[in-house]
């Protein structure tokens, strides 16, 4: 077999074809797999805040940050802070963005905790996986303590394993399953419970407060 010039120009085009339809697939896989994890306060109101955003897939409730594997709820003691895992797409929505609506959805002048929880576990922060999202974050954050005219002592810090809570704690939110006994009723669903913990703790009226019309779920 007699292989030419032009048979192996050939060749070459469409190896180099190739390995463009392999990049940009794997490009894609890692376009649709990207997620920002942050803590800020319950893992509950966090998750349904973020939910509700368009471009975000399901959103996980867990813990991350401390010195202990494998953390049960409440994690106190463990270093742990109380986190989310938020995977999106970001043709509909940017990391940047998601960032933005972070912010304004705490106190980030607080580091006692968040709202009516306080301690260690329900301290916030933005974790991050390289340079590029530390420098996002960090933009981020200066546009937001620009914008409220207050020191945010959010800390931005190098992302460690993040560990999934139990089935119980996912999408407590939206969940008809009831709660035997609660600080906020007997035998109540868990999305009703959610409500009432959420108002009880005073989430959104800070927020409102710091924030007003910029905070983007307190709703009025």
């Amino acid at each position: 077999m007699h292989i030419t010039r032009k048979d192996i120009q050939s060749w070459l085009l469409a190896l180099l074809i190739l390995l463009g339809v392999m990049a940009k697939a794997q490009q894609a896989i890692a376009d649709q797999s990207r997620e920002l994890i942050v803590a800020g306060g319950c893992f509950w109101c966090v998750e349904a805040d973020f939910e509700s955003v368009p471009g975000v897939g399901d959103v996980v409730s867990g813990f991350t940050g401390g010195h202990t594997e494998n953390p049960t709820y409440p994690a106190k003691g463990t270093g742990h802070y109380e986190a989310v895992r938020i995977p999106y797409d970001p043709d509909v929505v940017s990391y940047r963005e998601l960032l933005n609506k972070f912010f304004r959805s705490i106190d980030p002048t607080d580091d006692g905790g968040q709202f009516c929880d306080r301690g260690p576990s329900y301290r916030s922060a933005v974790f991050v996986d390289n340079t590029t999202e530390r420098g996002v974050a960090e933009a981020a954050k200066a546009d937001a303590m620009a914008a409220l005219g207050q020191e945010i002592v959010t800390p931005i810090l190098d992302a460690v394993t993040f560990y999934p809570v139990g089935e119980y704690h996912q999408d407590y939110y939206k969940s008809d399953d009831r709660i035997l006994a609660s600080s906020v009723g007997l035998f109540v669903k868990k999305k009703i419970a959610y409500k009432r913990y959420r108002k009880g703790c005073g989430r959104d009226a800070r927020v409102r407060e710091l924030w007003g019309d910029a905070a983007p779920f307190a709703g009025s």
